[in-house]
Order: C-alpha cells, then sequence, then structure tokens
C-alpha cells in the first residue's frame, strides 16, 4: 500500500541496533530493545537518526519535483509585499505585528494613533540569524510603555532567554535571565518585573521577581510549586491591578494574587487547591473577582467575589449562557466570555453582572471565532478573528457596547478565490451512537459520491479544539481532487468538557474508536451510510498526541488506510508514562493514566503504539521527529520506527524524517520554512493516494 520505492533506487533501510532489556510490571513482562535511545547524547542514536533521514531523502527523491511545485504554489498565495496584522490598542499606542516582504519572520511595531511615526520594537529575523529558527515567548510591553519584556528559544527546546529593552533608545539592558518559560507580569509602576523558570523537566515551577535594573542574582523568589503535577501561568490582570499567580493539572488550580503596585507583598491565595475543581480569575473595578469554575457546573459557570481570601461560599453565581464556558475577560464595562455550544466557538458580550448578553458567531460556514487582542482595558473594543478551512482570516474590532463588528483587516492571498471551494460540518455516528462533528473541505468540482481520495486529520486529547483554521497550503490539495476532514473526536474539547472525559484516562481507546468510525463513515462502510470518499485512498494525520491517534489506528486498523503521517508522535506510551525523568510525564498521569496502577497499566498497554505492531500488511507510514523537542523526545518517534522494521513481514513503507538541527514540535519556524516541510508532506500524501 501508498507509494512504492522507485526501481534504480538502491537505498536500503537503516536496521537499529538491538539490545535486549526487560521490564515486568504487574506479572506482565515487557520486552524493550530500543531502550538504549533514551540516551539522546549516545553516537549510536545521532548515527541512527542520521542514517533514518538519508534514507528518508533517498525514498523520496522522486517527489522533490511534486514537492517543490506544491511549495511553489503555497509561495504564491503568499503577500509579496509586507503583511501587516491587525493593530491592538494599548497604553496610548496601536501596536501591530509586521512581517515584511520575503521575511521568514515577523517584527513588532507601534505607532501613536493618528501619528505618522512608528517604532521598531523586535525583529524576529535578526533574533534568528543564528540558528534560522526562533519561538518568541513573551513580548509585553511595561505599563508606562517604556520597557519591553521580551524573551525567545532559538533552538527549538522551548528554553527561553528573558531579556528587557529600553523603548526609548532600543537597546536591551545588561541584566538578562536563562533559562524561563513564557509568562511575565509587570508591577504598576514598570520598575519590577515578575517571570517564569522551569524544572530541569521543563515545567514551569517558581515564580520570580527582578527589578529592572539590577543584577538577576538579586531577584526574588515569590513562589514555588513543589507539586510535579502542577506547572504555573503568570499574567497581570486586563485592569493592571494584579498578578495572577495560577497553579493548574489536568482538572485542578489554584490562583495567588500579588497587588501590582504593592510588588513586594507576599502572595494571598484565593481559593485553596481542591481536587478535581478548576478555577481561573480576572480582575474588574470596583475591586471585583470573575472566575470561570467548574465548582458545581460540570461544563463551567461565572463567579464573582472580592479578592480577599475566604470560603468558597463568598463566591455569586453569575447568569451564564448555555453550552461551555471557557472564559472570562473582563473589561471596564462589560465581560467578554467565550463559549462552546454545538461543537463550534462562540463569543458573548454582557454586562458586568453577566445580563444584557449579546452573542457574536462566526460569520464563516463551519468557521471558527477567536479574540486575537483584548489587551486594553478601557478600550472599548477588541480584535476578533473569523476563518474556516476555505475563507482567509479576516479581523475585525468588536465593539462591547453594540456587539458590532468593524472590518480592520482581511487576510491577502494573492490568486486564491474562496468561492471555486466548500466547507461544511457532518456528522458521523460512533461505535455507541454518539455523533462526531466532521469538518469536510473540497473544490467545488469535486463530488462527495465516494470517488475522491480524502486526508483525514485528528488530534483529541487534553480538551483541545481541532477548530478550522485556513492554510495557505490546502488548495493545493483541494485543487487535486483531495477532500480534506478534521474528526472531532473525543478526548478534544469541540463536544465541551464532557467530550473530553469520554477521551481521556481509561476511556482514551473512545478516541481511536472514533477516528476509525469517522473513517468508515466517510467510506460509506457504515451501517446506513452513503460513501462521501474513496474509502481505499483515505490518509491519515495528526501531531503530538494527534500523532498517538495515528499510531493507535495504524495498529488497530491498519487495512482502513491508504497511509498514515504521524508527526512527532507520543507513541511508546508505557515507557515514557513510567519514566518521571522525562518532561511531561508527572503531570501527565492526570491526561492517560499512570501505569504504576495496574487497571491505567492495562488500558496503556492495550492502545501504546510501540508495544502493538500490526500483524501483516500495513499502510505506507511517514513519521517526523526532531531532537531539540522537548515535548516528545526523538527517541519515541525512533524506537517506534525501529520496532516496526524489526517485526515487519509484508516489505511495508516505513520512513521517519528526523529533525536533526533547529526545529520545535510544531516544525520550522521560518513562513517559508515551513511552507517546504508542509510541502513534503503533502507530496507523501498525494504519491500515496496514486495522485503524484
Amino acid at each position: 500500500m501508498g507509494s512504492e520505492q522507485p526501481a534504480d533506487e538502491a537505498a536500503r533501510p537503516p536496521i537499529a541496533a538491538r539490545v535486549p532489556s526487560r521490564r515486568t510490571l504487574h506479572g506482565v513482562t515487557l520486552q524493550d530493545d530500543y531502550a538504549w535511545m533514551r540516551d539522546h547524547e549516545a553516537p549510536a542514536l545521532l548515527e541512527y537518526l542520521a542514517a533514518e533521514r538519508a534514507y528518508y531523502q533517498a525514498r523520496t527523491g522522486h517527489l522533490a519535483d511534486l514537492a517543490g511545485l506544491l511549495e511553489a504554489e503555497a509561495a504564491a498565495r503568499t503577500p509579496r509585499g509586507d503583511e501587516d496584522s491587525a493593530a491592538w490598542p494599548l497604553g496610548g499606542y496601536l501596536y501591530r505585528h509586521r512581517t515584511p516582504a520575503g521575511a521568514e519572520h515577523g517584527r513588532l511595531v507601534r505607532s501613536r494613533p493618528g501619528g505618522a511615526g512608528e517604532e521598531l520594537l523586535l525583529d524576529e529575523d535578526a533574533l534568528a540569524a543564528e540558528t534560522g529558527f526562533v519561538d518568541v515567548g513573551v513580548q509585553e510591553p511595561s505599563p508606562d510603555g517604556s520597557l519591553l519584556a521580551w524573551s525567545a528559544d532559538t533552538t527549538g527546546a522551548e528554553l527561553y532567554t528573558l531579556r528587557v529593552r529600553d523603548l526609548r533608545t532600543g537597546r536591551d539592558l545588561d541584566e538578562s535571565v536563562a533559562p524561563t518559560a513564557p509568562g511575565v507580569a509587570w508591577s504598576a509602576d514598570s520598575q519590577h518585573l515578575f517571570y517564569l523558570v522551569p524544572d530541569s523537566l521543563h515545567r514551569a515551577h517558581q515564580v520570580w521577581r527582578h527589578r529592572v535594573g539590577t543584577d538577576p542574582a538579586d531577584d526574588v523568589l515569590v513562589h514555588a510549586e513543589g507539586d510535579a503535577r502542577f506547572e504555573l501561568d503568570l499574567h497581570t490582570s486586563r485592569s493592571g491591578a494584579l498578578v495572577v499567580i495560577t497553579s493548574a493539572s489536568r482538572d485542578t488550580t489554584e490562583v495567588r494574587l500579588v497587588p501590582a503596585d504593592r510588588p513586594e507583598q507576599a502572595s494571598t491565595v484565593v481559593d485553596a487547591r481542591r481536587r478535581g475543581v478548576e478555577y481561573r480569575v480576572d480582575h474588574g473595578d470596583p475591586d471585583q473577582l470573575y472566575a470561570v469554575t467548574d465548582d458545581g457546573a460540570p461544563e463551567f459557570h461565572l463567579v464573582r467575589a472580592a479578592p480577599a481570601p475566604g470560603p468558597p461560599e463568598r463566591w455569586a453565581t453569575l447568569p451564564t449562557p448555555p453550552g461551555r464556558l471557557l472564559s472570562c475577560d473582563v473589561f471596564e464595562g462589560h465581560l467578554l466570555l467565550g463559549l462552546r455550544r454545538d461543537g463550534a466557538p462562540l463569543l458573548a458580550v454582557a454586562d458586568r453582572d453577566g445580563g444584557a448578553v449579546r452573542e457574536i458567531a462566526a460569520r464563516p460556514v463551519a468557521g471558527t471565532i477567536r479574540v486575537d487582542h483584548a489587551e486594553s482595558y478601557d478600550a472599548g473594543w477588541v480584535v476578533v478573528a473569523e476563518e474556516s478551512l476555505v475563507e482567509p482570516p479576516v479581523w475585525s474590532a468588536l465593539d462591547l457596547d453594540t456587539g458590532e463588528r468593524r472590518e480592520l483587516r482581511r487576510k491577502e492571498v494573492p490568486g486564491y478565490r474562496p468561492e471555486a471551494y466548500r466547507t461544511e460540518r457532518r456528522h458521523a455516528p460512533a461505535a455507541d451512537g454518539t455523533l462526531v462533528p466532521v469538518t469536510l473541505a473540497h473544490h467545488r468540482d469535486t463530488p462527495l459520491d465516494g470517488s475522491a481520495p480524502c486526508l483525514l486529520y485528528g488530534y483529541g486529547a487534553y480538551e483541545a479544539c481541532s477548530d478550522p483554521e485556513f492554510d495557505v497550503s490546502l488548495p493545493s490539495l483541494l485543487d487535486r481532487g483531495v477532500v480534506y476532514a478534521i474528526a472531532h473526536v473525543r478526548g478534544g474539547g469541540e463536544g465541551g468538557r464532557r467530550w473530553w472525559q469520554e477521551g481521556r484516562l481509561r476511556r482514551k481507546p473512545t478516541t481511536f474508536d472514533d477516528f476509525v468510525a469517522v473513517a468508515d463513515w466517510l467510506a460509506g462502510d457504515a451501517a446506513g451510510s452513503e460513501p462521501i470518499v474513496d474509502g481505499s485512498r483515505i490518509v491519515s494525520r495528526g501531531l503530538s498526541a494527534g500523532g498517538l491517534l495515528q499510531g493507535a489506528v495504524y495498529s488497530r486498523a491498519p487495512q482502513r488506510w491508504r497511509a498514515v503521517v504521524a508527526e512527532v508522535p507520543f507513541v511508546d506510551c508505557v515507557n515514557s508514562m513510567l519514566d518521571p525523568g522525562i518532561p511531561l510525564t508527572v503531570n501527565e498521569w492526570d491526561e492517560w493514566g499512570d501505569p504504576r496502577d495496574p487497571d491505567d497499566f492495562a488500558c496503556l498497554l492495550g492502545y501504546s503504539p510501540y508495544d502493538n505492531p500490526p500483524p501483516g500488511e500495513r499502510p505506507a507510514l511517514l513519521v517526523t521527529g526532531a531532537v531539540h523537542d522537548p515535548r516528545v523526545l526523538v527517541h519515541e518517534p525512533a524506537k517506534w520506527v525501529a520496532r516496526l522494521r524489526a517485526t515487519d513481514t509484508a516489505g511495508s513503507t516505513v520512513l521517519l524524517r528526523a529533525e536533526l538541527a533547529a526545529g520545535a514540535h510544531t516544525g520550522p519556524s521560518g513562513r517559508f520554512a515551513h511552507l517546504a516541510y508542509e510541502s513534503e508532506v503533502q507530496a507523501f500524501v498525494l504519491d500515496a493516494m496514486g495522485l503524484a
């Protein structure tokens, strides 16, 4: 199945060394011949990854022209001139991001409303000059507008160096702090900066306070989170009155506050953590806290109280629109609520008592709406973005008084005609009868009659939502007759908190069953369904936890797929969840389970792709990994590929695209570099479909 090796291609797949290792747990002995790959400094691992990359290049060499064509098509849809974001107000300035013509990365600039001049605050291309990669963690102006706190990672390891730039001179101050994690908060007088520090496992576990102009060695520890299941989030309330420190596990939170005008005061706890209770706060004048919480409300509701600590009973419940309440942003005279209802995102504007609600839904068919910028407490408007799989983003100013939207900017996509494409949302029945939302996109000339190939995408974890977003690379697939589909499977958050609960921990297999059920429904193989796509040409794709999804369905239903693309996949589930020395393990037990528990172990072992290679013929498989990835360490995809090769009896295609240089969990950072990466994946997909 999938792409065939060209007759003149002499490359042979690398064979990883096998070093027997055994572990017995709950009466089960696990054989792991590739445990040695856990040592990322071992020369043998780096040699193996380099050999895999060379093999990948050799096996896909015949697709170079197609990949180059796809890249050129996507690049042609990229504006040739400077590209500006919509501007947002903050502290008497208008800020915007600008990507210069031909540049890989953007710049942060600002101007005075109605003014002629413009200031360049941060140039990401300059930051990426040495490695070609940059990820900006924070870029936060001080309340008086004279300073910029900014941090950057230039390897993909998600370890950031924090600096302070004097915007009056354009120069960075002498002090810098590394490593840090994204998240800062300014004091009201712009003289103190709170920041996050990660531990050795990349968990943000400490908040420190720095006085501008002093040696960081004199910085003060404000709070340390000792429970490894929790990590810290840090920001200033929109009112500017409070520094908000949130300790969060997968289903429990605890918030601490520091008055921004008294930054040296000790933090106080809003409500002590209670297992299984989440709350997140924002602040408004007069001195009131608003919280979104699931205390007594499984899909969350809105409550209000004074910031002073006290019993939970002090919170007053406010009216809450139906659906899953995600967020509450507090403004001078309004509340802006983020919701999900019927599988789709929704915004609502209310008064400060939760009344006079005006709902704002996405305008595009099967589209999404989100708040892009809402930094200013008293501006009276925020920037919202709307888009779909076939409609490029439109940014609008949402008037909080009227609920009206005034268009600010429409993404320029040269040569693209949205009217040539169609998108819609349908529902596929899962094995238990639950209807799973499916978002479809296709060219208007591509019939949905069972004749077209399909690329099916899925994620399904952490209550995260795979909301439709426009991608300049996607039309190249749709123009070639491919139907693109997103399966909004359980484990994600499309259906609210319940949707997540039904696809996590020991119910995780529901995620995989939903995905296969969607594919069967698309193919017309489900009871009572008619074919929408060609069931013999379905390629599946997913990244990270979505890569686990691909690994699981690759093993559970190998004959369903023409090919599978598993990007940075979490596939060595049992071994990783048994290793507290790996980033994210301890605070992920609440998502996947702890294999020290026999029932969790049985569930994990039952679906772990590394422990369940499929028998017989397998679909073509493309796997990716990155040596600097701190989320899914590179040994996971490498071990999986090695075991698949060792257990293959049918000459199946297995390719590992290992990123050996700077690169992140989600791939290259530059916009053109990412187009090049995407074109390689698309070429593999089209080749598998017989469309190369």
